[in-house]
Formats: structure tokens, C-alpha cells, sequence
């Protein structure tokens, strides 16, 4: 016989949708007559199968070790390691913060948030393993609800990752980020000489053979020069790939971009800085007054400038003392 206490994270939903999470190897059918057998109580009475569920319920299944062990992923199968266990071969996690309800995270370049494909390493599978490791979350929990993220980046953008570490937080951002009550602003550093901010306003329209967006029909400068400018960009609705596309649409295109960019522009850049990818940055999050965030600074997140937009603007052949007093006048500090 085994014996479950239904947590926070498993509360609020149906009993059934818990008993197919827990016994995923079961079929439904199997479940439900041990539900009409009692073989499976709630709270020590027979059940339907669509109670909802609340904190703190106890759950019985009066099976053998053998059958709830055939009818249940193990614990190797719940979630496969993904790294090797040696320092070297470790991948550390950049932090910017957390707490027991939600971790922020600085995603690399060349790094997926959320697997494309059933064999890829993402970074949601690093995050549950930095949980495992760290005992904020056990295999058996994992049996039943899973960490993950709340917005997804490009493979080749870095930048601010929103996670939640339980169901309420998931909700909760999922829900901001759905409603765009938070505020998203981007770093990159755009082709050209731009003067002046602006609102670009397009229609956007994607092939799917290509994956590609056309523009038919907010941009700060943080730091002009001849040739390049940096911009903090405020993504209102955050379609697939509306920053590329949009200032590629207006002749500034982001540098590294080869998809929408100047390729002659991104190899030059590739030979003197050893470029790989395109100079776009998830850079800021700002939250309304919630409950969930209350300890942030600010309500806000930061994640900070990467080393090589910095090396592009202080570099003294780009333009440095443009890009000093720039700096000052704005207030923005690379």
C-alpha cells in the first residue's frame, strides 16, 4: 500500500489528472476501476475520479511495491541526468535571483530555454537538475509537477529567463507575461548611426518553411557612434523574431544577425571580434506590485551587459569617447 499527502503543487487540480501523472504508465481505464474498487481511496472514501484536489488530502493506492512500481516511471526515468558528474563537465547556472517560489536566469548564447526537439538538452532540464542537486525538489515530487520557465528566448539570444519553482509561481507569471502586465526591454546593437528614439509599428508575417518574419507595412539610443548604436529596446507583444525583423525593416539591422542582417557587416565584425551570433539581449524585466515579487529591488531585473557589447562600444576604433559621455548624460552604465 502506499500512502500520498497531496502538496501545493499538486493541489487544485483533478484526481484523476494527479492518479495519470503519478501512475503515467497506467492506462486510463486501469485507473478508473481501481477507483470504482476502491483500490484507490481519496481522504478514505471511494472517488469519481474528478475531485478537485486540496492541500493536504491523503491518497491511498492499495497496490503491491510490484505493481505501483510497473505502472511508474522510475526515478532514473522521471528525469535523466544531463550532465556528468565532474566539476569540469558541469554547467553552472548564471543566477540572478531566486527564492522558494521563483529563480531568474541569465540564459547564454547557444543555450535552448525549452527543448524543440524530445532529445535536447534545454535550459529547463538544467534548472531541474540544479534544483535536484541543491534539494530544493525530490524525484518523487518531480513524478507530478515539473519546474520550467515562463518565456522562451532564441538559441542565439542571451538574457533575463523567468522560472517558477512551484505551480502558484508558474502561474502567476505565466499569467503576467500572457497579460504583458511586466515590461520587457532588450539590448542590441543595431547597424548605423540612429539619433534619435522612436516606435516602430509593422505587421509581421512568418514563413514557416523559412522561419522567417517580413515587416509589411521603442527604440532608445544608449550609445551612438559612426557605425554602430546600441539601443534598449521596450518589446510590447513579443512575436517571433519582431526585434530582428523590424529594425532589419527600417535599415538598422542587429549586428551578428544573418538571418535578417548585412552579411558583409556581420563578417566584418566576425574577423575583428570573433562574432558567432547576433548582439541581442534580454536585459530587463519590470514587474507590477505583486505578492510573488515583493522582494525584488525595484520589482525589476537586470541581467548584465555581456562582455563583448561592451568591448564593441568602448573599443577606441568604434568611437570611445562618444560612447563616455554617452554614458553619462543617460545614466546608462555599461
Amino acid at each position: 500500500m502506499k500512502e500520498i499527502e497531496i502538496n501545493s503543487n499538486e493541489a487544485g487540480q483533478r484526481f484523476d489528472k494527479f492518479l495519470g501523472k503519478y501512475l503515467d504508465q497506467a492506462p486510463k481505464s486501469f485507473l478508473y476501476k481501481m477507483l470504482r474498487k476502491k483500490n484507490i481511496t481519496l481522504n478514505g472514501k471511494k472517488a469519481a475520479g474528478n475531485e478537485i484536489l486540496a492541500l493536504g488530502d491523503n491518497v491511498k493506492l492499495f497496490f503491491s511495491d510490484e505493481t505501483i512500481k510497473k505502472f511508474s516511471k522510475t526515478s532514473e526515468e522521471v528525469f535523466r541526468p544531463v550532465q556528468k558528474n565532474t566539476a569540469k563537465s558541469k554547467v553552472k547556472l548564471n543566477v540572478l535571483y531566486e527564492d522558494e517560489n521563483v529563480i531568474f536566469l541569465n540564459k547564454p548564447v547557444g543555450m535552448l530555454s525549452q527543448k524543440a526537439n524530445r532529445e535536447d538538452t534545454s535550459l529547463v532540464e538544467y534548472l531541474i537538475e540544479y534544483l535536484l542537486d541543491s534539494g530544493q525538489v525530490t524525484r518523487e515530487e518531480l513524478k507530478t509537477f515539473h519546474p520550467a520557465v515562463c518565456n522562451r528566448l532564441d538559441r542565439n539570444t542571451s538574457g533575463i529567463v523567468a522560472g517558477g519553482k512551484t505551480l502558484s509561481a508558474l502561474q502567476i507569471l505565466n499569467e503576467m507575461f500572457r497579460t504583458r502586465s511586466l515590461e520587457k526591454y532588450y539590448l542590441c546593437l543595431v547597424s548605423g548611426k540612429i539619433k534619435d528614439g522612436q516606435r516602430i509599428c509593422g505587421y509581421l508575417k512568418k514563413n514557416t518553411k523559412t522561419n522567417k518574419v517580413s515587416v509589411t507595412k521603442e527604440k532608445t539610443p544608449l550609445f551612438v557612434s559612426d557605425h554602430v548604436t546600441l539601443l534598449k529596446v521596450h518589446l510590447i507583444t513579443g512575436k517571433t523574431h519582431q526585434i530582428r525583423a523590424h529594425l532589419a525593416a527600417i535599415g538598422h539591422p542587429i549586428i551578428g544577425d544573418y538571418k535578417y542582417g548585412d552579411f558583409k557587416i556581420n563578417e566584418a565584425y566576425k574577423k575583428k571580434y570573433g562574432l558567432k551570433t547576433q548582439l541581442l539581449h534580454a536585459y530587463q524585466l519590470c514587474f507590477p506590485d505583486v505578492e510573488l515579487v515583493k522582494n525584488l529591488p525595484n520589482r525589476q531585473i537586470i541581467a548584465p551587459v555581456p562582455d563583448l557589447f561592451k568591448k564593441i562600444c568602448i573599443d577606441k576604433g568604434v568611437n570611445n569617447n562618444g560612447c563616455m559621455e554617452f554614458k553619462r548624460s543617460s545614466g546608462f552604465d555599461l
